[in-house]
């Protein structure tokens, strides 16, 4: 089953179970979908509905930032149960052992010696951490060992 067509089932399921909640940002996940194949004129496969997964994910963790700084924790805790909803169609997080791992294995394939090669190692790391890794966090890990 494609993770489109699970969120789909997940809709209907929150629709039986009355469960608004959930209802209302799957309903979001599904819209937001819609609107990339709108825009593209295309299909999304799970690799494109996983970007936008992520995208999402990402967006509600800078509101959750910005709504703490302003004192407002009601509208951050609706923000950190949406991402717990969104979270659930993500594959499952990289350790930092795995991450490292990665990192150190890009840079060996890659035969980046200097910071003018993570754009190489970066896209090495991209295919086989999309989705399972905060790319953000990739970044600056993978600057540090470079510049060491």
């Amino acid at each position: 089953m494609s993770l489109k067509a699970r969120i789909s089932d997940d809709m209907k399921s929150a629709m039986k179970a009355g469960d608004k909640d959930r209802l209302k940002v799957v309903r979001l996940i599904l819209a937001a979908i819609k609107q990339v194949e709108v825009d593209k004129r295309v299909e999304l496969d799970d690799a494109a509905v996983l970007g936008v997964l992520e995208k999402m994910v990402k967006q509600r963790r800078d509101s959750v930032e910005q709504f703490q700084k302003g004192g407002r924790d009601d509208l951050a805790d609706i923000e950190l149960a949406e991402i717990e909803v969104l979270e659930e169609y993500l594959p499952e997080q990289l350790g930092d052992a795995e991450l490292d791992a990665l990192i150190d294995e890009a840079i060996s394939s890659t035969g980046a010696e200097s910071i003018r090669d993570m754009g190489k190692v970066m896209g090495a790391i991209k295919s086989q951490a999309a989705g399972r890794a905060d790319m953000g966090a990739v970044g600056a890990k993978v600057k540090a060992k470079l510049n060491a």
